[in-house]
């Protein structure tokens, strides 16, 4: 298996390198233009010179290389010697003004870092910014909704077409059916202006140091996660009651019964591990796909994310920002598939992958 692991892992690099050249040739083909916002009163010739300081003059192989050559090794040795140089070695992320600096090896690569067009900050500075905010909401969303889908999907299974089970079916088509652009902005009328429970704005400059900031941060995160995991939460859920269903018919469940088991252990022990098979795949690729619903769920509740600034910096046509985002969604799915096809060898010891 990490045999495999490795292998799949290698693999994965001319795949993500396929990835980054297809985002970047539709960025080139996409409208917009990202002196748009200059003023009208800049004369033409000093807009061009500003083309040509943005590297828009090269030809797209040139640029292209640019941007690898500064997401895969500038900006790893710019981390490297900061972790290296910094008495924060082992925080959750780094300081990003220090960072800024680049540490005291590498301040010759400062100026080679990709910049974002529309700020004229080093782009991965803006990620580090932001990215605090978003895994708190998205990583909260996943786990409120892998810990509901799992036990709604037993429980439906197990009481199929009961009250619950048709009530579960119900709330999930919902679910499917409302897309996140129009949960939020129906939550926030709801609760924000008619019942005034929950902030509609989140504040990311909230520091949690009391109880009272605590419960704070907590209110203003209820609506971006319960929009979030509602989604994630009636597709797990479905399909982890379409596997138990299935598995419930198997002859090993009725050997199980024969055997004297109990109930519980035949549902949660054997018909469980065995349902996770089939759903493992949907739970992997629900942490992308989470992140790409938080795209629009930050921008609807202000979160100061990385979906925020990925919307943002479509409209400011900011390419490397928008090529940079989009990448590192691209290398969440891979990793997802990959995380997927390991889990489906620990689940099951006859899967084995020579």
């Amino acid at each position: 298996m990490l045999t495999y692991t490795i292998r799949r892992l290698i693999l994965s690099i001319p795949t993500l390198l396929f990835i980054a050249l297809v985002i970047f040739l539709l960025l080139q083909l996409a409208p917009g233009d990202p002196m748009a916002q200059v003023p009208l009163t800049v004369p033409p010739e000093v807009k061009e010179k500003m083309r040509e300081a943005l590297g828009l003059g090269a030809p797209w192989y040139v640029q292209f290389w640019k941007w690898l050559v500064q997401f895969f090794w500038i900006e790893p040795k710019v981390f490297i010697d900061y972790l290296t140089n910094s008495s924060t070695l082992f925080g959750w992320l780094p300081d990003t003004e220090l960072y800024t600096k680049c540490g005291a090896g590498a301040l010759e690569d400062c100026d080679l870092r990709m910049r974002s067009w529309q700020t004229r900050s080093p782009v991965m500075d803006l990620v580090l910014q932001r990215l605090p905010q978003t895994l708190w909401v998205v990583g909260l969303a996943y786990v409120v909704a892998f810990f509901i889908a799992i036990p709604i999907g037993i429980y439906s299974a197990y009481k199929q077409y009961s009250k619950f089970d048709q009530a579960g079916t119900f709330i999930t088509m919902i679910g499917f059916s409302i897309p996140p652009f129009f949960t939020g902005p129906l939550l926030i009328v709801i609760f924000s202006v008619y019942l005034g429970w929950f902030p509609s704005i989140y504040d990311t400059t909230l520091e949690v140091n009391s109880w009272a900031s605590f419960k704070k941060q907590l209110a203003q995160m209820i609506m971006p996660v319960m929009v979030l995991a509602l989604q994630v939460t009636a597709q797990i859920s479905r399909f982890m009651r379409a596997s138990m269903l299935d598995n419930l018919k198997q002859d090993y469940v009725r050997t199980a019964r024969a055997k004297g088991l109990s109930e519980r252990v035949v549902v949660l022990v054997h018909v469980l591990r065995n349902s996770m098979i089939a759903v493992v795949t949907v739970i992997a690729l629900a942490i992308p796909g989470i992140f790409g619903g938080s795209i629009i769920t930050e921008r609807v509740f202000k979160v100061n994310g990385i979906g925020d600034a990925l919307i943002g910096a479509l409209f400011a046509s900011d390419m490397p920002m928008v090529m940079t985002l989009t990448f590192i969604f691209a290398i969440l799915i891979v990793l997802a598939n990959i995380f997927a096809d390991v889990m489906y060898g620990v689940l099951d010891p006859r899967i084995r992958y020579d």
